[in-house]
């Protein structure tokens, strides 16, 4: 047998001829169909930047109404999307702040209005983009708006010991002591004020002074004094600030008082402070005190008070917070700055600051200049 002869199964056999062409077509993919839809799309164009109209946009009432409008009409516009963030700086927006960008989406008109603010900034910053179905635009020019408002907080240095002061919320504690620290901070040492010196609104809402907080005695207040005072005094213009109250507190009152008020005087008790006093110890009644007389309410307790202060004409009114029906008014001279002042026994309350004189109030002070109310019967 040859074993140098061997013969391959055909099956086995290599051919070496080329099976593609050389044009490579074998590996095409027909993609016309696909180039057709494409050329058939009608891309949207990014919309234009709105510019903010700041004559029309409105502060008022703890609101802020923004009005803006495009440079040409866009019938592909599906809505705006508008930002503002706080700001105690009036210039130029700065790239760092204290506080964040807040955002509201999916407005459909050029128009809009953020209620329920707290002013607790001198400025708020805005701008305001437009969107359609694929792409937002660029934001327009930041506009700064002035939130001119009353902010003071509550002083827990002069606070009864039997009060526990958190923020802006006083509890009567049976067990005595103040829990909190006192924090002393160099710049509540210093007097500030509402609105800038440059502000045209100084005219009109004048400079409430931050009361220095180094002293920390526990008995700025004591026995039956269940009071603390606001830290901010009162010299002039027009403010407001609303609190909430347990009702069924044993007493509660709020009011102003002058700083120089007794250690040991009850707000009303004195012609030191005059205050609206909820009672319900013994005998439940609801009376407007100063000087320790007395004018009975014929009104119902409402479950928050606002507290309107004009220190320039001597007018200090009370009114129900939600309804703005006036409460009861004092007409007097004031011959000191007067600070927010409360008192709360085996209760609680919660005060609400950063706000602006409503203009329902305003209004009400307008037409009951002379026919409200006043402290005539208690002097």
């Amino acid at each position: 047998m040859d074993l140098t002869s061997v013969t391959m199964a055909p099956a086995f056999r290599l051919s070496l001829k080329a099976k593609a062409s050389d044009n490579m077509s074998h590996l095409m993919v027909d993609f016309s169909q696909e180039q057709k839809i494409l050329r058939s799309l009608k891309f949207l164009p990014v919309p234009s930047i709105p510019e903010i109209d700041t004559p029309e946009c409105l502060v008022a009432d703890n609101c802020v109404t923004m009005v803006w409008r495009m440079p040409e009409e866009d019938s592909k516009i599906d809505h705006y999307v508008l930002e503002y963030r706080k700001t105690n700086h009036e210039g130029a927006p700065r790239l760092k702040e204290e506080h964040p960008w807040m955002v509201r989406e999916g407005i459909k008109e050029m128009e809009f209005t953020l209620s329920g603010l707290r002013f607790d900034t001198q400025f708020i910053n805005f701008r305001v983009k437009a969107c359609n179905k694929a792409v937002a635009g660029e934001f327009s020019e930041t506009v700064t708006l002035e939130t001119n408002a009353f902010n003071f907080s509550l002083d827990a240095s002069t606070a009864h010991q039997n009060l526990k002061v958190e923020d802006l919320k006083v509890e009567w504690d049976a067990s005595g002591g103040k829990v909190q620290e006192i924090k002393v901070r160099g710049k509540e040492n210093r007097s500030r004020t509402a609105s800038p010196a440059h502000s045209p609104a100084r005219s009109i809402i004048q400079s409430p002074k931050r009361m220095p907080s180094a002293r920390s005695s526990r008995d700025r207040f004591t026995a039956e004094s269940y009071t603390v005072l606001g830290d901010t005094l009162i010299d002039g213009g027009q403010h407001y600030w609303e609190v909430v109250f347990e009702k069924d507190s044993k007493a509660f009152l709020v009011g102003v008082a002058y700083r120089t008020l007794g250690k040991f005087d009850q707000l009303g008790k004195t012609n030191a402070s005059w205050c609206l006093h909820l009672n319900n110890w013994l005998q439940v009644s609801f009376t407007a005190k100063h000087n320790n007389k007395a004018k009975v309410l014929d009104i119902s307790v409402p479950d928050r008070v606002g507290v309107y202060c004009n220190y320039s004409e001597g007018h200090l009114a009370f009114y129900n917070a939600k309804t703005k029906q006036l409460i009861h008014s004092f007409r007097t001279k004031f011959t000191q700055p007067v600070l927010p002042a409360f008192m709360v026994w085996c209760g609680s309350f919660i005060v609400q600051t950063g706000l602006q004189v409503p203009n329902a109030v305003k209004s009400l002070q307008k037409r009951n200049s002379g026919t409200s109310s006043s402290n005539a019967s208690l002097t």
